[in-house]
């Protein structure tokens, strides 16, 4: 990936005045030329702005800069990124099958996803509360397994979703392998590109259909800003299966008007019709849209994306190392430790494949103490930190910390998380752009009071070393 793209891609500066940064459009609505330019724009003939909800100046730049950075044929900017995850697949979800039973092969049932179970708890709880709420199915599989990907895609599946660096063990699943199961079955895959960023990994180049972002992470990388990003790879044939497809390849009329009457999606926008359908549909009608503002703060942050991407990495490396000698941490979940201790391992060996960067900057350790015994270990051991912030949040020039039990994968079953390889033990960091041996020095000393309750130093009742 390009610094040159993350700087100029999207915009050139115009006149009259020639603004060498992109400027904020702050508006909500654009005057027409004409009321023929008017029309054409609503039939969705003629291209333009009409309402910030679905475009705006400012945040179309920050669309083609993210696509041209995914190599994708276009983009769709969103509030957040949990507004990404759920248009993109709602696109493709659609209506239910109720009215094709049996034509072609699908019985009626509900539609589905297919997606890893390792993945973000907020991603999780869209899955398996509002998707369940919408009458969708979503099956869950370990995304190293291969067999189980092959087993769990039927005709009714829409979707295979998974994450390139999972949130919060940082394993690595082949999407090339993934994707040429689902293009067997005729399904597209999206990747949750968010922790990995396209300076790491670009999942189209892999196999992927469709990639998002929450772009408040490293995107935008100083906290300051909510966005989310859905690609459009443009290479999915939605048009090989029209009846499977019929929101993208036959006609719809809510498109009927004006010169392109009866014309689908696939035939309007040949190259991204996934992306016009997100926006035209769903962007439209549940209306998470971007503030400009926010997207100019996004665009500033990608600038430097290339930069800080590989600060965060380094430094991430260096503080995974560390723990990994560390005697009051039992494991650490970071592909450049696996590298060493399990080079086998399935992450280890696509992280030598495809990660020559790294594989980012967010990953887990497990303290090394029975939670049934010292239930208060992780709370000792976070409130004994300084420098690492703790926050629901990651991608930050800050170091952050964050327990997933008890915060992001909360509503998760004990039983659930362990399946998901995470412990009650389990924490999650995300590396910033301070100096390693600063960070290094602050989770030592936070780490004492494990270590002192490992040797039975330490008062339970004060929470701090006994003297």
């Amino acid at each position: 990936m390009s610094s040159t793209t993350t700087i100029h891609a999207g915009y050139a500066p115009a006149g009259p005045h020639f603004p060498v940064a992109v400027p904020v459009h702050q508006t909500t609505a654009y005057e027409f030329p004409s009321y023929a330019d008017a029309r054409e724009m609503f039939a969705l003939t003629k291209p333009g702005f009409t309402y910030s909800r679905t475009g705006n100046p400012t945040v179309a730049v920050l669309e083609q800069r993210v696509a041209e950075l995914e190599g994708g044929t276009a983009a769709v900017a969103l509030a957040s990124g949990q507004s990404a995850v759920a248009l993109a697949l709602l696109a493709l979800l659609g209506r239910g099958d109720a009215e094709r039973a049996g034509a072609d092969g699908h019985d009626g049932g509900p539609r589905t996803v297919v997606a890893a179970r390792q993945l973000y708890g907020g991603t999780l709880d869209l899955l398996t509360d509002t998707f369940a709420d919408f009458g969708y199915r979503v099956d869950f599989v370990d995304h190293q397994d291969l067999d189980a990907w092959r087993a769990a895609i039927t005709p009714r599946t829409r979707a295979v979703l998974l994450e390139s660096i999972t949130n919060p063990l940082a394993e690595l699943a082949d999407v090339p392998a993934i994707a040429e199961i689902a293009h067997a079955a005729g399904v597209p895959v999206v990747v949750d590109n968010t922790l990995a960023t396209p300076v790491l990994y670009r999942p189209l180049e892999h196999g992927a259909d469709i990639v998002v972002h929450s772009a408040t992470k490293f995107l935008g990388g100083h906290g300051s800003a909510l966005a989310g990003v859905v690609v459009d790879g443009g290479r999915f044939d939605f048009a090989a299966d029209p009846a499977k497809w019929q929101q993208l390849a036959a006609p719809k009329a809510r498109y009927a008007a004006g010169s392109g009457a009866g014309a689908s999606l696939v035939e309007r926008y040949a190259s991204c019709p996934f992306a016009a359908l997100v926006r035209s549909k769903y962007l439209h009608d549940l209306g998470p849209a971007l503030a400009p503002d926010a997207a100019a703060s996004i665009l500033r942050s990608i600038e430097t994306l290339n930069l800080r991407v590989a600060r965060h990495g380094a430094n991430a490396r260096a503080v995974a190392a560390h723990l990994a000698g560390h005697p009051a941490v039992a494991r650490v979940h970071h592909p450049a430790v696996l590298a060493g201790t399990d080079p086998e391992s399935t992450t280890a060996r696509i992280a030598a494949r495809d990660y020559p960067r790294g594989a980012g900057s967010v990953f887990a350790f497990d303290l090394a103490v029975d939670p049934d015994r010292d239930p208060d270990a992780v709370g000792r051991f976070i409130d004994a930190l300084g420098l690492f912030k703790l926050v629901a949040n990651l991608g930050d020039t800050r170091s952050l910390v964050a327990h997933p039990a008890a915060m992001t994968h909360c509503r998760m079953t004990r039983e659930q998380r362990a399946a998901a390889g995470i412990a009650e033990t389990t924490v999650r960091v995300s590396i910033g752009l301070e100096e390693p041996e600063d960070l290094v020095a602050d989770l030592d000393q936070a780490l004492l009071t494990v270590d002192a309750a490992r040797a039975g130093d330490l008062d339970p009742q004060e929470g701090r070393v006994a003297s």
